[in-house]
C-alpha cells in the first residue's frame, strides 16, 4: 500500500447532496493528495461518483472562468446534480476511449515526441554539403512544408483499374458487371443512362469495344440525359425520335469518378469500406512510404531520418537518444547542445513509455489500431512529464488490457503523480489497484436502483468489516483450492505458419470442446492470434465475409496492417459456426437499445397490441415501436429530446416538450398493459422487467440471460451510446446465451472481464461455462487470473511485447502452467490459484 492516512495531509474534498444517476444523495469527504479508489460492481454509480459528479463539477468551474466564444470549443459534460462540492482542485480525466478515427494521429504526436524530433533533426540533424536549412514543420507529414507531394503525406498512392472494379468481364452491365457502381436504385440509374447514351447493357462486358469501356469507367465528363426507365435501345430511340416524355433525366458518373468521389466525401462507414474494396493501394514511389519530401528525408540522426526513426520500437530509442543525452557538451556549438538538450528530454519521456509497459510501440502507430488501454496510458505518460502541481486526475479503469506485470508499471506512474502533488482518483476493479490505494470508496451494494450508496469510505483495512460490500470478499478473501478437475478436449483445431504482426512462423493447437485462456503480456501478440489470424481462418472456411476489427478501419489503415497468414491443417470440421462477442457498440444512435438488440422488444410490442384497446383501434405491433412514424412523437420524430442551440455555448439537448421524453405520441401511451404503457415499461430494468414479465416464457428467457451476466441494472430502453464496450459485450454474450443450443460453436472474446468487478468475473464465468457444456469451445484473450485459473487449458504468449514476444511460451492445464519457473503469467497465476 502507498502512504497511511495519517500522512494524508492535503486537505480533503467534500460531497453533499450527490444524485447524478442512481446516486442517492450521498455526502461523503475524500482526502486530496492521495491515491482514492472508487470501486463496487459493475453499475453501483462509482463512475456517477468520480466522472458524471466530481470531474463534471470541477470541468465546470474552469469553464465558467473561460469566455463564451472558448467554450464552444470544449466538448461540456452536463451539470452535475450535487448540493456542493468543497476543496476541488481543477480535474484532467483519462478515460477509455478508442483512438480517433484520422490515421495521421500517431503515437508520436498523442505524446508529442514527433516535435522533439522535428525540432532534434532540424536544429542538430547532419544535413547533405550545401542544403539549405530544413525548419521543424517540414520534418511533419500532416503539413504543405513536409507533405510528400505524391502521396500528400500518406505514404501511399490509390488507384482504380479496369480489374479492381470489373471483376468479372464475362457478365453484361445489367448483370452488374461493373461491381464498383452502387447497388439498387441509383446503379439501375446508371445502366438506364447508358442505355439511353447507346450502349449495349445486355453483351459481355469483355465484347464491349475498348474504348467504349475506358469511357464508361474513366470519363470525368457527366452527362445529364432523359431516362426512359426499363425501355431496351430500340425504345429508347423510338422515344426520343417521338419526343416522349421522359421517367426523369439522370447525370451519368465514371465508375472511377464515383468510387473516389464516395470514399473521399461519404459519412458512411458502411460506404467508404464498400468502395475502397475497388481500390488499389501501393507504396508511394517518389517517399517509398515515408510520406516526407526530398530534403527532409536527406537529413540523418545518428545515421537515421525521420521516418525510420519513427519506425523504430520505443524501448530501441531509449537506447539510441541515450548516450546524446549523457554526453557533456563541454564545446560552444549549438548542434551539439540541441542535440544533447533534446535527447534529455527524449530519454526522459521514452522512459515513462517504457515504464508503462509501451516499449513494443512505434512511434508512427497509428492511434486508431490502440486498445483503449493503451491510449489511456500513452496519455497518462503525457501527464507524468507534465510537472503539473495540485490537479487532481481522474482515471478510468487505467488497468483495463493490463497483464498484471505491467499493472506494477502503472501504479508506479501513479505514485509518481503523486510525488508531484497531485490528487489521484482511480475507478477500478483490479484488485492490486484497489490495494495500492491510500483511500478506498466503495459504492454498492448492488447495482442500478439497489446501488448508489456509499458502503464504506476510508483506509483499505477498514473495508473488512463491511459485510454488506462484494469487494471486501474479493479482497480479504479466504484461501480457496484451485479448479481440480479440468474438461479433456474433444479434439484439437490445429493451425499452421501464423504470420502477422510480431506473429512469426507460429503453429498453435487450440483444444476444442472446452473453456482456453490465452495470456501473455500487453502487447504479445494474443489479440493478434485470436481475434485476428483465428478469426479470419474459421470465419472464411465457414464461408463468412472477414470480420473487420472496427467498422470505422477505413482502407489507409488497413493497408498498413496486411491480411494474416495461416492455415488451419485440422479440426474445422468439428467447427459448424463462428461467433465473435466483442465490445464494439450495439448501436451507433440512441435509437438502438438493450430491448431492440436482444429482440425482447418484438415480444414485448406483441403483448401490447394484443390488447383490448389496441385491437379496438387496430393498432398492430409497429404502431408501439419508436422508430415507426404512426406511434412515435411527431416532434421529436421518436427521439425523445430535442437540441437546443445555445448561440456562443454549445448545444445541449432537452427532454422533447411535446412527449416529455417518452417517445410516443399520446394515442399509443394511452394503451396500457398491466397498468403500464410502453414508455414505462422501457424505463424499467432488467431486474423489474423480470417481475413484470414473470409469465410470458419469452420475455424472461432474455432477461433471465441479462441478469445472468450481471446486467440487472440496466433500463430497457437504455441508448446503444449510454453502454461501455464490456456491457456491450455482455449484452451480445446474454443474446447469444437465450439461442437454442447448437453445440459445435466456436466462441471467441477479447478479454471479457473489462470493467467488471471480481463479483461479476465470478458470474460471467458461470455463463462461459454454460456454452461449453453445452458442447461448445469457448477461447477467451485474458489478463484476469481469476477466469484463466479456472479456464481449462492456457496458452501463454510471450516473452515480452512487440518484437520481444509473438511466441507460444507455455501451454497446459492452468496448474501445469502455474508451475513453470521464470514465467511472468506463471507467477501471477499461482498467487490466484492459492487465493
Amino acid at each position: 500500500m502507498s502512504q497511511p492516512v495519517n500522512n494524508l495531509n492535503g486537505g480533503f474534498v467534500s460531497v453533499r447532496g450527490a444524485r447524478e444517476h442512481n446516486l442517492k444523495n450521498i455526502s461523503l469527504r475524500i482526502p486530496r493528495d492521495a491515491i482514492v479508489v472508487f470501486t463496487g460492481v459493475s453499475g453501483s454509480g462509482k463512475s456517477s461518483l468520480a466522472f458524471g459528479t466530481l470531474y463534471a463539477e470541477a470541468q465546470r468551474r474552469y469553464l465558467e472562468s473561460v469566455s463564451p466564444y472558448a467554450r464552444r470549443l470544449f466538448h461540456q459534460m452536463p451539470v452535475p446534480m450535487v448540493d456542493a462540492v468543497e476543496g476541488l482542485p481543477p480535474a484532467v480525466a483519462l478515460q477509455q476511449q478508442k483512438g480517433g478515427v484520422s490515421t495521421r494521429s500517431s503515437v508520436g504526436s498523442v505524446t508529442t515526441i514527433s516535435n522533439l524530433l522535428r525540432m532534434l533533426y532540424s536544429r542538430a540533424g547532419d544535413y547533405p554539403k550545401g542544403q539549405p536549412i530544413v525548419y521543424a514543420e517540414s520534418f511533419s507529414p500532416n503539413t504543405p512544408e513536409g507533405a510528400c507531394v505524391v502521396c500528400h503525406g500518406l505514404g501511399k498512392v490509390y488507384s482504380v483499374t479496369e480489374e479492381s472494379m470489373v471483376p468479372d468481364d464475362s457478365l453484361t452491365i445489367r448483370e452488374k458487371a461493373i461491381a464498383a457502381w452502387p447497388g439498387a436504385w441509383q446503379g439501375q440509374n446508371l445502366r438506364d443512362i447508358l442505355t439511353t447514351l447507346g450502349y449495349d447493357v445486355d453483351i459481355p462486358w469483355k465484347d464491349i469495344p475498348r474504348k467504349d469501356r475506358d469511357w464508361i469507367l474513366f470519363t470525368d465528363e457527366t452527362p445529364t440525359v432523359p431516362v426512359y426507365a426499363g425501355f431496351t435501345r430500340e425504345e429508347v430511340k423510338q422515344a426520343i425520335r417521338r419526343k416522349l416524355a421522359p421517367s426523369y433525366m439522370g447525370t451519368f458518373s465514371g465508375a472511377k469518378r464515383y468510387v473516389l468521389h464516395t470514399f473521399a466525401n461519404t459519412q458512411s462507414a458502411m460506404m467508404k469500406k464498400r468502395v475502397s474494396a475497388y481500390m488499389i493501394a501501393a507504396e508511394c514511389p517518389a517517399c517509398k512510404g515515408k510520406r516526407l519530401r526530398p530534403e527532409a528525408l536527406s537529413v540523418k540522426f545518428a545515421g537515421l531520418d525521420i521516418a525510420e526513426i519513427a519506425r523504430l520500437p520505443i524501448r530501441n530509442l531509449l537506447g539510441l537518444f541515450r548516450p546524446y543525452a549523457e554526453t557533456p557538451v563541454n564545446s560552444g556549438s549549438e548542434k551539439l547542445l540541441v542535440a544533447q538538450r533534446i535527447s534529455a528530454d527524449l530519454v526522459a519521456r521514452l522512459g515513462v513509455l517504457l515504464d508503462l509497459g509501451l516499449g513494443y510501440l512505434t512511434l508512427e502507430r497509428s492511434t486508431p489500431s490502440l486498445s483503449p488501454g493503451e491510449l489511456q496510458r500513452l496519455r497518462l505518460a503525457t501527464q507524468v512529464r507534465s510537472n503539473l502541481f495540485g490537479v487532481v486526475y481522474v482515471l478510468d479503469e487505467p488497468s483495463a488490457g493490463l497483464h498484471p506485470s505491467d499493472t506494477e508499471a502503472l501504479l508506479r506512474a501513479l505514485d509518481r503523480l503523486k510525488a508531484s502533488g497531485n490528487s489521484i482518483f482511480v475507478v477500478e476493479h483490479e484488485p492490486d489497484v484497489i490495494r495500492h490505494a491510500d483511500w478506498v470508496v466503495d459504492v454498492g451494494p448492488e447495482a442500478g436502483e439497489r446501488g448508489g450508496e456509499i458502503l464504506y469510505s476510508g483506509p483499505l483495512e477498514g473495508l473488512k468489516d463491511i459485510a454488506a460490500s462484494h469487494t471486501r470478499e474479493h479482497l480479504f478473501a479466504v484461501k480457496k483450492d484451485g479448479k481440480a478437475n479440468f474438461r479433456q478436449p474433444r479434439s484439437w483445431l490445429r493451425v499452421a505458419g501464423v504470420n502477422h504482426n510480431n506473429l512469426r512462423q507460429m503453429d498453435v493447437a487450440f483444444p476444442l470442446g472446452v473453456l482456453t485462456a490465452v495470456t501473455g503480456v500487453s502487447g504479445s501478440g494474443k489479440s493478434s492470434l485470436v481475434s485476428q489470424v483465428l478469426v479470419q481462418l474459421v470465419a472464411a472456411y465457414l464461408g463468412h465475409e472477414p470480420i473487420a476489427h472496427d467498422e470505422q478501419d477505413d482502407l489507409l489503415q488497413q493497408e498498413d496492417n496486411p491480411a494474416p497468414e495461416g492455415k488451419i491443417t485440422e479440426g474445422l470440421e468439428s467447427v459448424t459456426r463462428l461467433v465473435v462477442v466483442d465490445q464494439k457498440p450495439i448501436g451507433r444512435t440512441p435509437r438502438s437499445n438493450l430491448a431492440t438488440y436482444t429482440g425482447l422488444f418484438d415480444s414485448v410490442r406483441k403483448l401490447f397490441a394484443a390488447t383490448k384497446l389496441a385491437k379496438s383501434r387496430h393498432y398492430d405491433a409497429g404502431r408501439f415501436s419508436f422508430n415507426v412514424g404512426k406511434g412515435r412523437c411527431p416532434n421529436c420524430e421518436g427521439e425523445g429530446f430535442v437540441m437546443v442551440e445555445l448561440l456562443f455555448l454549445p448545444s445541449v439537448y432537452a427532454p422533447c416538450p411535446v412527449c416529455g421524453g417518452t417517445r410516443y405520441n399520446e394515442q399509443t401511451l394511452e394503451v396500457k398493459y398491466k397498468n403500464k404503457n410502453i414508455a414505462e415499461v422501457l424505463r424499467m430494468n432488467v431486474d423489474e422487467a423480470r417481475e413484470f414479465f414473470a409469465e410470458d416464457a419469452t420475455i424472461i428467457r432474455s432477461l433471465d440471460m441479462l441478469h445472468d451476466v450481471g446486467l440487472g441494472y440496466l433500463r430497457l430502453g437504455q441508448p446503444a451510446t449510454e453502454l461501455s464496450g464490456g456491457e456491450a459485450q455482455r449484452i451480445k454474450l446474454a443474446t447469444e446465451l437465450q439461442r437454442p443450443g447448437r453445440g459445435q460453436t466456436l466462441y471467441i472474446l477479447d478479454e471479457p472481464t473489462t470493467g467488471l468487478h471480481p463479483a461479476d468475473v465470478q458470474r460471467l464465468v458461470i455463463q462461459l461455462n454454460r456454452l461449453v457444456d453445452s458442447g461448445n469451445t469457448v477461447i477467451v484473450v485474458e489478463h484476469d487470473m481469476d477466469i484463466i485459473a479456472k479456464s481449462d487449458w492456457v496458452i501463454d504468449i510471450g516473452p515480452g511485447a512487440g518484437d520481444e514476444g509473438g511466441r507460444i511460451v507455455a501451454e497446459g492445464t492452468p496448474a501445469e502452467v502455474a508451475k513453470i519457473k521464470g514465467n511472468k503469467t506463471a507467477t501471477y497465476l499461482r498467487r490466484a490459484i492459492a487465493g
